[in-house]
């Protein structure tokens, strides 16, 4: 309920309802720290940092004890919504109370790493943890490679991974995961492929994780039957495929009829359509002036359970927008906004720029009449005034002076 009402942004109402929650009397509490950390959460999904950290600041109000652990569920649910630099800020004042470790390290690094992907900031890091004597453990390495690979750098992925081993640092499968998809993304699939084998070889089970790691960048690549192959190896060895496993395959198809083909085969396999689904193909679909198509997926998107959120009104509104509907776009803005939440900037500036202009036009027609009386009076009397003065008989005198001609004060 409290996760309810802050996700839809009735924090006071939450608060209310953790106040309630109390212990008082003989009544034990029910607070407890996952409480707060979910009010942390959804303060930092709307970026107020600033709440986030009174909240963080309230487990004594509770009776809760404030640790590390605390403390790094805070930096996490920052980072997690790409408040990065915030989250990095507040690790280094709070120093002396929470002594500065590899785990709070690993959570900043894979902020910048995998959630903004940053590679300078992400070496600006590690090298921190260097001049700090903090130790670099399998998950830095896993952040850093997962952030080189992300980003095309093959040659700085297949370094680190062998550093780590020359320092006795046993990969795990997200270190696979991460030399896999740089692998395949740099068109070594033999390579990716023999790894993965080393992978097994090891004792390290392959999951959905690893083959959509080979999946999405064949897709990108247009391979799509060495995508589809290891798409059926995998449904082989009984693994589920996720919304991003076909997340990959739609993003490449071309008409309307095989995408509505394969979301039905989705439903059947029990791997229904997430927000990234719908919110990439309503933009491919505006990209395509299908505009049916954007209003069936809408749609679509409530009856399976997912109300639109900011993200599909952003993506709607902006494709409604520049597809020249604007009256549409108007409403969806609206209706947006009724349910309070934040719209886009650039949109918000060229909704409002739409707006004035219409009111401008509809105030210009209704006055137009009027306007056009009210000048014609003015030219009139305007004219009328100038007959009169010339009609009239000069009563000042000319004199001269200095060889120049004035008119008599």
């Amino acid at each position: 309920m409290i996760s309810i009402l802050a996700k839809m942004r009735k924090f006071d109402t939450a608060w209310a309802l953790i106040d309630e929650m109390r212990g008082r009397g003989d009544r034990p509490s029910m607070v407890t720290p996952h409480t707060l950390l979910i009010m942390i959460r959804k303060y930092c999904a709307v970026h107020d940092v600033g709440r986030a950290v009174n909240a963080f600041y309230l487990h004594k109000k509770y009776g809760l004890e404030a640790g590390i652990d605390e403390f790094q569920g805070l930096l996490s649910a920052l980072c997690r919504y790409k408040n990065v630099q915030d989250a990095e800020h507040l690790m280094f004042c709070n120093r002396t109370v929470f002594p500065l470790n590899t785990k709070s390290f690993n959570i900043i690094l894979n902020g910048w790493c995998n959630v903004i992907i940053r590679p300078r900031d992400g070496e600006r890091i590690w090298r921190e943890m260097g001049k700090r004597g903090v130790a670099h453990d399998v998950v830095s390495y896993a952040s850093l490679m997962s952030c080189y690979s992300k980003t095309n750098s093959l040659n700085m992925v297949l370094k680190l991974f062998n550093r780590m081993k020359q320092q006795g640092i046993s990969p795990d499968r997200k270190v696979y995961n991460a030399v896999i998809h740089a692998l395949v993304k740099a068109k070594h699939v033999n390579e990716a492929v023999n790894l993965l084998k080393t992978m097994e070889e090891k004792g390290i089970v392959p999951n959905i994780v690893t083959y959509n790691s080979l999946i999405k960048p064949l897709c990108k690549a247009r391979r799509l039957d060495e995508a589809r192959k290891v798409f059926d190896e995998m449904l082989q060895r009984s693994l589920r495929p996720t919304a991003r496993t076909f997340n990959a395959f739609l993003r490449i198809l071309k008409t309307g009829k095989e995408i509505f083909e394969l979301l039905e085969k989705m439903k059947d396999m029990g791997c229904p359509p997430c927000y990234d689904t719908y919110i990439m193909l309503i933009r491919k679909f505006c990209r395509w002036r299908q505009l049916d198509d954007v209003f069936r997926l809408w749609s679509e998107m409530s009856e399976n359970g997912l109300f639109p959120d900011r993200s599909s009104y952003i993506v709607l509104i902006h494709g409604l927008f520049l597809n020249g509907k604007l009256e549409e776009a108007h409403k969806y803005y609206e209706e947006m906004k009724s349910k309070q939440f934040l719209p886009e900037p650039k949109t918000d500036e060229m909704l409002q720029a739409w707006i004035s202009g219409r009111e401008v036009a509809e105030w210009g027609t209704m006055e137009n009449q009027s306007d056009c009386n009210q000048l014609n009076k003015t030219v009139t009397k305007k004219f009328d005034e100038e007959r009169d003065f010339l009609r009239q008989p000069e009563t000042r005198r000319v004199v001269r002076k200095q060889g120049y001609s004035f008119w008599e004060k």
